[in-house]
């Protein structure tokens, strides 16, 4: 067992590993979802803003971060567009031509930050506290820490630990000294350091989800969702270089999938 504090805006993160990883798609212990399937919760929870009857267990999620009217980003939000619904997935997470590189970014990350939203709310009644005592993929197990809140690496549930990470991103994003919405406004020197801290923390979703509760989304008919929003996510970080590959290990044989996928694509022979 090796145990490691990574450095994260002047604080401590955790993430203790145990011996070698072997992934393992079906934890499931809860059986059926309390939803009828996934795809419908998670679809209930897309529309819950809209919604008055939204139900009182459901008021800790989030509600979608969207970029304000007529922003810095109107213009490439536009440009977007054109890509989305391609069946490229590379293509679409590639940098627009003469677009500025941070606000792509900026683009995906409210994307990423949505969609994980909502997989997270969907699986409330299969990742609890009984469930998942500890946040954990595999053989890895994670402790949280913002500094702010937490201020030295804590192990917490699963529930507890992704509500703190999903309030921590959301306040991040919506903090315009970190990311400006104003034209002109200068991005942060620590721009690219911070947006690499979320994505990282956001893969520890995924992990945590392959690992314990892929078979929920199997039963939940939300495993086709789930698997193209990980290719997605895992293409955007692989272009941008957001992810370091040693973050990436609680998942690697997906990952390898992934790019492998990726290359056979593009006729390119796999090494």
């Amino acid at each position: 067992k090796t145990r490691g504090p990574l450095l994260l805006n002047g604080a401590a993160e955790e993430v203790e590993h145990h011996s070698a990883v072997i992934l393992t798609f079906c934890s499931c212990r809860t059986g059926q979802p309390a939803w009828g399937s996934l795809v419908e919760g998670m679809q209930n929870l897309a529309h819950a803003e809209d919604c008055s009857c939204k139900e009182k267990r459901d008021a800790t999620f989030l509600p979608p971060k969207k970029l304000p009217a007529n922003s810095r980003y109107s213009t490439l939000l536009l440009e977007r567009q054109k890509t989305l619904g391609s069946s490229d997935l590379w293509e679409q997470v590639k940098l627009p031509e003469g677009a500025n590189e941070d606000e792509w970014i900026a683009i995906a990350v409210i994307d990423f930050f949505n969609d994980l939203n909502l997989l997270t709310m969907a699986l409330k009644d299969c990742c609890t506290h009984e469930t998942c005592p500890r946040m954990s993929a595999g053989l890895y197990t994670f402790a949280w820490c913002d500094g702010d809140r937490v201020k030295t690496p804590t192990k917490m549930s699963a529930p507890d630990y992704l509500e703190h990470l999903m309030t921590w991103v959301e306040g991040e994003l919506n903090n315009e000294a970190f990311l400006p919405v104003k034209a002109g406004a200068p991005f942060p020197t620590n721009y690219r350091k911070g947006m690499r801290v979320i994505f990282k923390r956001l893969f520890r979703i995924y992990a945590h989800v392959f690992h314990s509760h892929f078979n929920d989304f199997v039963v939940g008919e939300a495993d086709a969702h789930l698997n193209h929003s990980f290719k997605h996510f895992i293409y955007f970080v692989k272009e941008f270089s957001l992810v370091d590959s040693a973050e990436l290990e609680p998942l690697k044989e997906l990952v390898n999938l992934c790019m492998e996928q990726r290359l056979r694509s593009k006729g390119k022979k796999v090494a």
